[in-house]
């Protein structure tokens, strides 16, 4: 008996293709797949390394904030649109918002060992302001509030 005019099945006709094709459909969704996880990965990277850098910027305008304030010229302490190192990266800038008094809570908090004696006492002024940091190059944008206390000052309200 010869095997080459053997003939196959009808229910056997056709298996190895349909095989064949659904091996390729399964690599096919599992390489799919894999890119997703992997541009998916990069973007949320991206993200983050876009928010430390404007994390950065709006820290440097807080140090800034806090070096050039003055509480008798509260809007010489707003900065718009400032390059924090414009060598290493200018796409990193801040911006200082208004400055001004809180506009809830106590106006002043009381220095303990600062009272002289007599009735007086002596505190920090309160402050309230906004920084805001941006990176242009990933587009993220960070916002820090700052409160700020400023004193020894007297706070209260005798007479001389």
């Amino acid at each position: 008996m010869r095997l080459a005019n053997r003939k196959r099945p009808s229910s056997e006709e056709g298996f190895a293709l349909v095989t064949a094709l659904m091996a390729c459909a399964i690599l096919f969704a599992l390489v799919m797949l894999i890119i997703q996880l992997s541009t998916g990965d990069l973007k949320v990277s991206s993200k983050n390394v876009g928010d430390k850098k404007a994390a950065i910027a709006a820290e440097a305008g807080v140090h800034r904030l806090m070096q050039n304030f003055d509480p008798a010229n509260m809007t010489g302490a707003q900065v718009t649109n400032a390059q924090v190192n414009a060598a290493a990266d200018p796409n990193s800038r801040y911006t200082i918002g208004s400055v001004g008094r809180p506009t809830s809570g106590p106006d002043a908090l009381p220095l303990r060992g600062y009272s002289i004696g007599g009735g007086q006492q002596w505190g920090q002024r309160r402050y309230e302001g906004s920084v805001t940091g941006v990176n242009t190059n990933y587009n993220s944008s960070v916002t820090i509030d700052v409160g700020m206390g400023y004193g020894p000052i007297e706070i209260t309200t005798m007479s001389r």
